[in-house]
């Protein structure tokens, strides 16, 4: 019975959150109807328009903070040697009634470290830890660990070994109810730069950047709360597999994206096929090229050009041209923006040459009305000739960062005129873009500009928006002077007439997020970048543009790298940016791979990178790893073996192989990832690419965290003839 008391109050909880979710999308669709009735002057009500934006953002925290719950909220207790007894949980709670004591502790808050920090023999004020073990809300079981006792274990891991040896889910999980003391230290770190956290396969180094995220977010949320973080992961599987972590933790202020989801709008998944092409667009000198494309588009005429004006027949010569696109490029304007100067000129000598004509023997500028009348009529005319507008396109266009890269790549004549090489970068227009062009498309965003027209119709709506904006803030302020009561709540009091232009400028009930992912220059306070010994110089250098105050959590390994365009070293890609402003952190405990299956790993390691020590696992399985060996034609038969077995088992699996392995998936898509079972195929043809080859085969083999398989057609390579050749697979289960 009470039992069912339980599930029913949890149902009745969980429905009066999906309810407040609906209204909130309600509420905000409301605020946005009622702006724009407003703006246009159709009887909106603009008067309630800031309560009521301010009302459905505090609906949106609370809505966010009571999905919390649904992961368990208190995960511990601290009893201190005084007597005390403090509560862990994931965000903090306060006692109204008693004058707003904590009855939460927020894990982040510096009373909660000693749960993380504290040892036997340094039991930083306590005499016990306990660890509440949860499914959901519920309170299963709990762990014990006396603290001031030197001669015992410095940290009990019951509670840890309980987590890591768990069934993996669809998602990854917080791992805030068993943080250890050495990614404390590393998520607490006090540096406003850049961190680098490197650690092997299973050291938690994806987590532990999650948590110091939300962590900063914790310490620093004024400073980040208006312009939120930025998580970079390799792959869309990755980040939906991460997507849960902040959220649980009450954080969600953050956007998360690959590179290739870079530019707005654009999302790219497909990798360049030849690595030297991959190399080449990622490398900083990538940048001469995109130089050199725009201004092979600024071009000359060959002969002088007619042009019709005012009555006359007027010569343009390749001089006047040439003049013009000099005062262009000397403007220091992107190419669309510079666009204008161009047509400056020419106009200026179009019409001084049609004054001239039209006024022979009496238009001088001393007779200045007339001369400018006749100045201004000319413009006009010009203005709404289509083939002076053609004269100018042809010269110089208006260009998009689409279509200069794509007619770059087409035309052998233009890939030789940027000094580019015809022979790898040419390819057919249409094609899909990779993931090695988005970096480009972003520099060209920059490179190209917008036009200033465009920029001025666009001004001037800002205008318009903000003016309207600050106007109904005066009303409510004007309406607040009326009245006599000092403790009511008015407009200003919740928002400044800056903040407010902010919002309604874009006519934006949009969370942060919403905002964030549609705005190419949008600015974070932070970045995270997961896998990021993968990124290329040009990648770096739009993230170092998304965050001006280079605060950087950068987390990888640098022994796994695949790209041709990674990084070899963190100093050669951040000295460029952040030169003594950097730090280094290791984490070399593995808490995903069991020690059989990281000795297997470790092998492959030693074949390719010698110098690397591999993590030091916490824990065996008791399951040792196996190879099977089958003809080319049974390959199929044996995964779908493996599936229909792993489909009856608790937990996750995944098939890693070449691309043409029914059900397999390539290794690159599974960095980041984890599951129950992994079964490995034909681990010579992934071999057969080299270095690159060997670094996809050590990530494929760590992905595991209890069982590992290897199915081959060939002899087993060398690095694994540690594993332990089977006929039945079953039986080595």
């Amino acid at each position: 019975m009470a039992a069912r008391g339980y599930e029913e109050e949890l149902d009745a909880e969980r429905a009066h959150v999906a309810e407040l979710y609906a209204r909130l999308d309600a509420e905000r669709a409301r605020v946005r109807t009622e702006y724009d009735n407003a703006l246009m002057g159709n009887g909106g009500n603009s008067g309630s328009l800031v309560e009521r934006d301010t009302e459905v953002r505090s609906l949106g925290r609370e809505v966010k903070r009571l999905d919390v719950a649904d992961n368990g909220l208190c995960f511990g207790r601290l009893d201190a040697i005084t007597g005390e007894r403090s509560y862990i949980g994931r965000i903090g709670l306060y006692d109204k009634d008693d004058d707003y004591e904590p009855a939460l502790l927020d894990w982040r808050a510096p009373a909660a470290r000693p749960f993380y920090v504290a040892t036997a023999a340094n039991p930083e004020g306590m005499r016990r830890r306990r660890q509440f073990h949860t499914r959901g809300r519920r309170i299963v079981d709990y762990t014990d660990e006396v603290l001031g006792r030197p001669g015992d274990q410095e940290r009990g891991d019951a509670a840890l070994l309980a987590a890591v040896n768990a069934p993996r889910g669809e998602g990854m999980r917080d791992i805030v109810a068993t943080i250890q003391a050495e990614q404390d230290r590393i998520i607490r770190l006090a540096h406003d730069g850049v961190l680098v956290i490197e650690g092997g396969p299973g050291t938690g180094k994806t987590v532990v950047a999650l948590h110091r995220v939300a962590y900063l977010m914790y310490t620093q949320r004024e400073r980040m709360e208006r312009h939120g973080v930025l998580v970079v992961g390799p792959n869309p599987a990755f980040l939906n597999h991460i997507g849960r972590v902040l959220p649980s933790l009450g954080e969600s202020d953050v956007v998360f994206t690959t590179t290739g989801g870079f530019v707005p709008g654009l999302v790219v998944t497909a990798e360049e096929q030849d690595p030297e092409a991959a190399r080449v667009k990622g490398s900083l000198k990538f940048l001469e090229v995109l130089a050199a494309a725009v201004a092979d588009r600024q071009t000359l005429p060959e002969e002088p050009l007619e042009v019709r004006m005012g009555g006359h027949d007027l010569l343009l010569g390749r001089d006047v041209v040439e003049w013009a696109r000099q005062e262009a490029r000397d403007s220091g304007l992107p190419h669309n923006e510079a666009r204008s100067t161009f047509t400056e000129i020419l106009t200026y000598v179009l019409t001084e040459r049609a004054i001239a004509r039209i006024g022979k023997g009496w238009l001088t500028r001393d007779n200045k009305d007339a001369w400018e009348r006749t100045r201004r009529e000319l413009l006009k005319e010009l203005a709404d000739d289509d083939s002076f507008t053609a004269l100018v396109d042809r010269f110089w266009p208006r260009l998009t960062p689409a279509s200069l890269l794509a007619g770059l790549y087409s035309s052998p004549e233009r890939l030789r005129a940027a000094g580019a090489d015809v022979g790898l970068l040419l390819r057919e227009r249409g094609n899909a873009w990779t993931v090695s062009d988005v970096p480009l498309l972003d520099e060209l965003v920059d490179l190209l500009g917008r036009d200033r027209a465009d920029d001025a119709a666009a001004e001037a709506a800002r205008d318009r928006e903000a003016k309207f904006a600050e106007g109904v803030l005066g009303m409510l302020v004007e309406r607040a002077d009326m009245m006599d009561d000092e403790d009511h709540l008015i407009a200003s009091d919740l928002v400044d007439a800056s903040d407010l232009a902010e919002r309604f400028e874009e006519r934006d009930t949009r969370d942060l997020v919403e905002r964030a992912s549609a705005d190419r220059d949008w600015t974070y306070r932070h970045v995270v970048v997961d896998e990021a010994q993968e990124l290329s110089e040009m990648d770096w250098r739009v993230l170092m543009r998304r965050c001006p105050n280079r605060s950087f959590t950068v987390v990888g390994d640098l022994a796994q790298r695949r790209s041709p365009a990674g990084a070899d070293s963190w100093g050669a890609v951040l000295d460029r940016y952040v030169p003594g402003r950097w730090v280094y952190r290791e984490l070399t405990v593995n808490y995903r791979t069991p020690a059989e299956i990281m000795a297997v790993a470790a092998s492959v390691l030693a074949g390719f990178a010698p110098s690397v020590r591999p993590p030091e696992s916490v824990r065996s399985c008791g399951v040792p790893p196996w190879a099977r060996r089958v003809p080319p034609e049974q390959v199929a038969e044996a995964v779908a073996e493996f599936t229909r077995a792993e489909a009856g088992r608790e937990g996750t699996s995944v098939v890693i192989g070449p691309p043409d392995v029914p059900g397999a998936v390539a290794a690159s898509e599974t960095k980041g990832l984890e599951y129950d079972a992994v079964l490995v195929v034909e681990p010579e043809r992934i071999l057969a690419d080299g270095d690159r080859g060997a670094a996809e085969l050590y990530v494929a083999l760590t992905r595991a965290t209890q069982r590992l398989g290897v199915l081959h057609t060939a002899p087993l390579p060398e690095s694994l003839s540690g594993l332990v050749e089977v006929e039945d697979p079953l039986t080595a289960r």
